[in-house]
């Protein structure tokens, strides 16, 4: 377990330097492979190899997509439908704030746009409806992590290319748990209103109203259906998907003159800066993991979790534990592409479903995007509420322990993620 140790050691100690994570990785595993004796060539055939895969294009795709519709105002049109017709429940506004997040995370593949978009225009309605600050923008905060979960999820399709899943049963393997969180979360927001917030309800939407905000956002949601169904049909792939995707999105906020020239110019540097960033650590943690791969660490940390956990709950309990504190200080994508490698062979060796796996861990992931100090859906919804952090972390504290439970029910029945995908 030495080789282990120091390895992990270096990586943290690159990290408190400030040192950004892609280069954090991308040095230490060229260091190991020089210290192995092996030639510097390896290093810019991983250069290429890394980003050599043809799903990988989805992502700065489904990233252009989601900066369109949020440039082009789509959260609003989504939410305005959704609460003419909820919003007159009890804690009927966060519930159309959730299921607009969920809706929009049917199309965007990001936490953080997700967060963004519907937290824009349900932030200032919330907050004068009476809902308390904190649970405002824990809400929001936590319902933009279905942004990860979800299908399309960026996580997802770079942990199919990790682990050579099929990304399709991943999206399927998505859909369950992401329902449940919709579930929980939304059941929370009506008993919070109805036995502790004194907030007020929206008025009742009249039929023409309602008929008029539905069809206002039904091209996103056809958009939704088109690219989402398209994919579990078989009639294109997910890299295809998110070409379709983003043309459609393009199709409708210029159609909707929502979209100017300035906001597009705006949205594809947005989406280059994202991809760009998520690129290098791919690339960084592409060197890495093989670097590790040669030192036999991932076989070690095998043996390890084979000779001294109990079976499958002992190594599933472990790892969310070790998920959980990384999570405090890392983003996701960076868990993602270190952990990922490590953990893989042990995952396969304890005959737990890779599917399964990378579903949970994404859920896990989700966590860390709303846990301090580095959570971004955090730093997301206080910019947009203009709020001091305090008030945000106070309120996602409820949702945190909602996702924990939600995590242990994907252990205790594994058949939430699993029946879609090899049953649809």
């Amino acid at each position: 377990m030495t080789p282990v140790l120091i390895v992990c050691a270096l990586v943290l100690l690159l990290l408190l330097t400030g040192l950004p994570v892609a280069f954090t990785l991308a040095s230490l595993g060229t260091g190991l492979i020089v210290l192995k004796g092996l030639p510097l060539a390896l290093i810019p055939t991983n250069l290429f190899g890394s980003l050599n895969d043809f799903v990988l294009l989805a992502v700065p795709l489904f990233l252009l997509m989601s900066n369109i519709l949020l440039r082009g105002g789509v959260g609003r049109d989504l939410f305005v439908a959704v609460q003419s017709w909820v919003g007159h429940w009890p804690g009927g506004i966060g519930v159309a704030a959730l299921l607009s997040c969920g809706i929009f995370s049917a199309i965007s593949g990001s936490s953080v746009t997700t967060a963004a978009t519907v937290g824009t225009v349900a932030v200032p309605e919330m907050t004068k409806r009476g809902y308390k600050p904190s649970f405002t923008l824990g809400l929001l905060a936590a319902g933009g992590t279905l942004g990860i979960l979800i299908p399309p999820s960026v996580p997802l399709i770079v942990y199919g290319v990790i682990a050579e899943e099929s990304i399709g049963k991943l999206f399927l393997a998505g859909v369950g748990p992401g329902l449940l969180l919709i579930t929980v979360f939304g059941l929370y927001a009506v008993l919070s209103a109805a036995f502790g917030d004194n907030a007020e309800a929206s008025p009742r939407a009249s039929r023409a109203e309602r008929v008029l905000a539905t069809r206002r956002a039904l091209p996103t949601v056809l958009l939704a259906v088109v690219m989402l169904g398209g994919i579990y049909a078989g009639a294109f792939t997910p890299t295809e998907a998110s070409a379709i995707g983003a043309t459609m999105a393009l199709a409708i906020t210029v159609a909707q003159r929502s979209l100017g020239w300035t906001q597009f110019l705006g949205a594809v540097k947005d989406s280059v800066q994202t991809t760009t960033v998520i690129f290098l650590i791919v690339v960084g943690a592409k060197i890495f993991g093989q670097a590790i791969t040669l030192y036999q660490i991932p076989a070690q940390v095998a043996h390890v979790f084979d000779t001294h956990v109990p079976g499958q709950f002992g190594f599933i309990v472990i790892v969310s534990l070790i998920l959980l504190f990384i999570g405090l200080f890392l983003e996701s994508m960076s868990m993602l592409l270190i952990m990922v490698p490590v953990l893989l062979p042990t995952v396969m060796a304890l005959g737990l479903d890779p599917i399964w796996f990378g579903v949970y861990f994404v859920l896990l992931i989700e966590i860390a995007l709303i846990t301090p100090p580095v959570g971004l859906n955090l730093f997301v919804i206080q910019a947009i509420a203009n709020m001091p952090l305090g008030v945000v972390v106070k309120g996602v504290v409820p949702f945190v322990l909602m996702m924990l439970g939600v995590a242990a029910l994907l252990s205790i029945f594994p058949q939430i993620v699993l029946w879609l995908p090899f049953h649809l």
